[in-house]
């Protein structure tokens, strides 16, 4: 078997590492085996984060349509229904951000979601 030199990509290899962890605390930044084991977790928690954002996002959306549809006398759930009685295709993104921004367009769409929700 052949010898195999690891000098130039070893050092390639441990800069890279270090570059990644620049702004970590302690040995984290500094240390190749304490910036290794931080980078790993932080992939690890980046991971699970880019999820939960998605979920944390979708319940603040949630939350800002209950609290528009209960100013306009419904619940979240009967002006959702409603909705999609109505054949409003409105994900909770956009209903979120009409409610934020124009309340005047959000009591339009509750009032269709009122109507198609009692004539059900």
């Amino acid at each position: 078997m052949t010898r195999v030199k690891r000098s130039l990509h070893a050092r390639k290899k441990r800069r890279a590492t270090l570059e990644l962890t620049k702004g970590f605390r302690g040995e984290a930044h500094s240390g190749y085996r304490r910036a290794k084991e931080a980078l790993m977790k932080a992939d690890a928690y980046a991971y699970r984060d880019r999820r939960n954002r998605k979920r944390d996002f979708r319940r603040l959306w949630i939350v800002r349509i209950n609290a528009a549809a209960r100013l306009n006398g419904m619940s979240y759930s009967q002006l959702m229904h409603g909705l999609q009685k109505a054949g409003v295709e409105l994900d909770r993104k956009v209903l979120a951000d009409i409610a934020v921004r124009d309340a005047e367009a959000f009591r339009r769409l509750a009032e269709i979601a009122q109507e198609a929700a009692s004539a059900a």
